[in-house]
């Protein structure tokens, strides 16, 4: 920062007990939807943010965590992440953003030197060796949200949980940014609030009108839903939290996000990638708060009261598994599962390709009910 006919998951037939989750086929015409949902119906499309879908699963993901490093915060939302990062790169715009969220080539600021160049005058000489940002002598601002190297050591977060903090990573550095605005705990939702924490991350009025303007048009364009209490809280938390975690066939398991198994009907080979499949993704959302689900989408929708299809969406209730599958009526021909949020969302382990987000319900085409588990 400044101080500057369709697939199912593995088919219908498909080694039965492996896992059952959405078609390459059924989903290709599917419109592609961000991962943030409209406040007051309607979706969000990553196109009308301007922000690439894999840096907005970021800020989803760095939004989703701050309850876990800082609790006591209030208000952290992707629309503050998204506001700091438009001005501090753009949205790493021209980069090249991996499943896993790393960022190539790396972004750094101008050199540290004092020479007037960025408008730094004030020499601040290299604290991490260039370790980060290929300079030895002076420092650089490093990342999409731009941390000195020094911040990012005080505050830095594992936001994709691959066991490296990197300011390079997106799902890395927007977790950390949320923790650096928080503080001791802040209530983002207080706008005076929200103004003094973006005025810690760079000591400009300025900047900080700057930040606000993003914000403000990205609150306009949508928000997650709200999340109920206690165990339906736990279980939606749980899920949310993975959002940029990429999609692995036949991955995910009780303990998190894992390897899965070869092959999609697209060709994935889900051995060589950890992350989650649809029905990994709820099987593992359900295990936090001490529920065991079956390994498959089909054998999940004999668990709990079962909400048919033809009660339409608005039957669905925060928690609720829902269903897609070839026959409404049938549930050995379902294919995949997501879990809902309200207002007409779900987090969702799309398919292969596509990370773990918020889409809407109506994002496949074949509904096939749901199920209240709590």
């Amino acid at each position: 920062m400044k101080r500057w006919k369709k697939l199912g998951c593995l088919g219908v037939l498909l080694v039965l007990a492996a896992v059952s989750c959405t078609g390459t086929v059924l989903l290709a015409a599917a419109t592609t939807r961000s991962q943030a949902g409209a406040g007051s119906g309607g979706t969000v499309d990553a196109a009308a943010t301007g922000i690439q879908e894999r840096m907005l699963a970021a800020y989803l993901t760095g939004a989703s965590q701050i309850s876990t490093h800082v609790p006591t915060c209030q208000g952290m939302r992707w629309q503050v992440l998204a506001g700091i990062a438009r001005v501090e790169s753009n949205h790493a715009s021209g980069r090249i953003i991996g499943a896993g969220g790393d960022i190539t080539p790396i972004i750094t600021g101008p050199r540290l030197d004092g020479s007037g160049t960025g408008g730094n005058t004030t020499a601040i000489r290299d604290t991490d060796g260039g370790r980060w940002d290929n300079d030895p002598e002076y420092e650089r601002a490093v990342g999409p949200f731009q941390f000195l190297p020094e911040t990012f050591r005080a505050y830095g977060k594992d936001g994709n949980h691959d066991g490296t903090i990197s300011p390079h990573n997106a799902d890395d550095a927007a977790a950390s940014a949320a923790v650096y605005l928080c503080g001791n705990g802040r209530n983002l939702g207080d706008r005076q609030q929200l103004r003094a924490a973006i005025h810690t991350y760079n000591r400009s009025w300025a900047y900080v009108d700057d930040v606000l303007s993003g914000i403000d048009r990205y609150d306009a364009l949508g928000r997650t839903p709200h999340i109920p209490s206690g165990d339906i809280s736990a279980v939606l938390q749980s899920a949310l939290a993975q959002q940029g975690l990429p999609y692995s066939w036949g991955g995910g398991n009780a303990k998190g996000p894992s390897t899965g198994i070869c092959c999609s009907p697209g060709g994935q080979d889900g051995r060589v990638v950890t992350g989650f499949d649809c029905s990994g993704l709820t099987l593992y959302a359900y295990a936090q708060a001490g529920i065991t689900l079956p390994r498959t989408a089909a054998a999940q929708a004999g668990v709990g009261r079962r909400i048919p299809a033809s009660a339409g969406f608005a039957a669905l209730q925060p928690g609720d598994l829902v269903f897609y599958g070839y026959s409404p009526t049938a549930d050995s021909t379902i294919h995949h599962v997501g879990l809902y949020l309200g207002d007409g969302k779900m987090i969702n382990a799309p398919r292969p390709g596509k990370p773990v987000r918020i889409d809407p319900v109506t994002t496949m085409p074949d509904y096939a009910g749901g199920a209240r588990v709590l």
